[in-house]
């Protein structure tokens, strides 16, 4: 949810504090209809504390912007029947590109819709626009998918059931199972690399994986968390995108930016009083991007009775960037072990399938 003061709508508050607005007429909607609310939009100015060294809002500011929204969408919703009382947690969000960067001084305009629920998760659209308030311009820089499963006030382990929606159409309820299967398999898929863990490598060479793999140790606090006491999942992605950034600034010493976000998954909550580390490391490399994985583990120091776990992973592509803001030649990753090489070669499938899923979107369409 979002940190007190971020939402308003009386009189008499300070016009930099964020608008709400739940749009309430189903008419006007493309997906589906229900009687609460199934769409929000969050307004908020980027600041200069919102920038990073190339003066654009950083990719982990957005994020936790975009799961602020989809929080709120969704913890309304599961909350709109009478019933035991939940919070939405985040459970993944599939991937995302940064089509524009977003500049201090302009508005970014967060709008989430409930697109599809099944027994236990909501699915939420989320599409953040950016506005120029001196001249009124706007674009689209970012689109995302989210998942989120109702968690009981009363007991954190229990999954609560999610009222239904109604779909204004049959094949929405259709397609939406369909990407319900898909990231349910998909979140399978990634566990088998749980295991993994990013050591130090004394006296790294450049250009390899140890020389620009990073992490960042967090104590989570109670600003850090939502009602139950765990870690906002927002919170979570800004902290993995300010890891990820520093390892590709490591490796290719200019500015660089947040291009785009493989799916999160997040595998476990992370309680309040937990130390979490989250690492990063180098994957691979095109001529002009770097793909870095970043693990999140948590360690509960205050109970004894549970291990270190992995709470969550994902892939983040990065660009460099000249001080114009031009693209820049990437140097290339020399990966050294085997483990390292065959991180290559599946980072470069992955680079070549988008790559190849963007070309045949941008064809024309007989």
């Amino acid at each position: 949810m979002a940190p007190p003061g971020l939402i308003h709508s009386a009189p008499g508050l300070p016009d930099t504090c964020v608008l709400f607005q739940s749009f309430t007429d189903a008419a006007s909607m493309s997906g589906p209809a229900a009687e609460t609310p199934s769409a929000i939009q969050i307004c908020r100015i980027m600041r200069p504390d919102d920038a990073n060294v190339a003066g654009n809002v950083h990719g982990g500011t957005i994020l936790k912007m975009i799961e602020e929204a989809g929080a709120i969408i969704s913890t309304r919703h599961c909350n709109s029947q009478n019933g035991e009382r939940c919070v939405a947690a985040l459970a993944r969000v599939e991937r995302t590109d940064f089509l524009s960067p977003m500049c201090i001084g302009e508005v970014a305009h967060v709008s989430a819709e409930i697109t599809y629920t099944s027994k236990h998760s909501v699915e939420v659209q989320v599409n953040v626009m950016s506005e120029n308030i001196l001249t009124g311009t706007k674009k689209l820089t970012n689109k995302a998918t989210l998942w989120y499963v109702p968690l009981s006030l009363k007991n954190v382990d229990k999954v609560l059931e999610v009222p239904p929606v109604v779909y204004s159409r049959q094949e929405q309820e259709e397609e939406g199972r369909k990407r319900y299967e898909a990231q349910k398999l998909e979140r399978m898929e990634t566990k088998w690399r749980n295991g993994d863990i990013v050591q130090p490598v004394p006296n790294p060479e450049p250009n390899t994986v140890s020389y620009s793999q990073s992490s960042l140790i967090h104590l989570v606090g109670p600003s850090d968390c939502t009602l139950h006491g765990f870690v906002h999942g927002g919170v979570t992605m800004k902290l993995m995108d300010e890891v990820a950034g520093i390892v590709a600034a490591r490796h290719c010493k200019t500015n660089i930016v947040t291009a785009s976000v493989d799916a999160i998954n997040f595998h476990d909550k992370i309680r309040k009083g937990c130390v979490i580390t989250i690492s990063g490391r180098m994957t691979f490399t095109s001529n002009k991007s770097m793909e870095i994985e970043v693990l999140v583990d948590a360690d509960p120091v205050v109970d004894n009775s549970q291990k270190r776990y992995r709470a969550a992973s994902a892939f983040f592509t990065y660009v460099s960037l000249s001080q114009e803001g031009k693209s820049l030649p990437v140097p290339q990753l020399v990966p050294e072990t085997e483990d390292e090489k065959k991180r290559f070669e599946e980072g470069k499938g992955r680079y070549l399938q988008m790559k190849a899923k963007r070309q045949g979107q941008a064809e024309p369409q007989p």
